[in-house]
């Protein structure tokens, strides 16, 4: 009977996430991940079963956080409206010199074109999101803070298609006043 494999999965995951949010899928080798997470790849390979499930395994931890971020944004905001355009305005608070995109939408731009299990779970995550936000439309709705004209359901994708081209933008290292005018169009559409 093999020993039980014994680390932290938060920060195995946390390690593996970063390299391959840094080096994408396909550059991340077998070594750069048993150096990121300093595991053998033995107990990578108990653990996850393949370098795609500890993938998989690492897009759920983004996810789970980027929910729970974006959660809290909107439960601490003063109106529902005031939780998605503090949301927005805080993605215009990451420096863009570090050139660093959202891993999920990093992760499709590679691979969710060719490999439909990396799709069908990143869509779950990205219908978590787009959820919380129809959600947060619907009561700016009932609340009277959103026009009735609006079609919430219409209004959550269109923001989470911007919170893509938005993530793609912060890979181009745009400057921090190009950022918050697409950021201030963008928010035109909530009034």
């Amino acid at each position: 009977m093999g020993r039980p494999i014994e680390f932290n999965p938060e920060e195995v995951l946390e390690n593996a996430m970063r390299a391959f949010w840094e080096q994408g899928y396909c550059a991340t080798s077998m070594a750069d991940l048993t150096s990121a997470t300093n595991l053998k790849p033995g107990s990578l390979y108990a653990a996850f079963k393949s370098k795609q499930g500890l993938l998989l395994a690492a897009l759920d931890h983004y996810g789970q956080r980027s929910r729970e971020r974006l959660q809290q944004t909107l439960t601490e905001a003063a109106s529902p409206l005031a939780g998605i355009r503090s949301y927005f305005q805080q993605l215009t608070e990451v420096n863009p010199a570090t050139n660093q995109s959202c891993f999920l939408v990093n992760t499709v731009l590679e691979l969710a074109r060719k490999d439909e299990a990396i799709r069908s779970h990143i869509n779950r995550h990205f219908d978590e999101i787009e959820l919380l936000f129809r959600e947060a439309l619907h009561n700016a709705q009932q609340a009277g803070e959103l026009s009735a004209e609006k079609d919430p359901d219409a209004l959550a994708a269109f923001l989470m298609s911007n919170i893509w081209g938005l993530r793609v933008l912060l890979g181009t290292a745009p400057s921090k006043q190009r950022l918050k005018s697409v950021v201030d169009q963008l928010l035109e559409q909530l009034k």
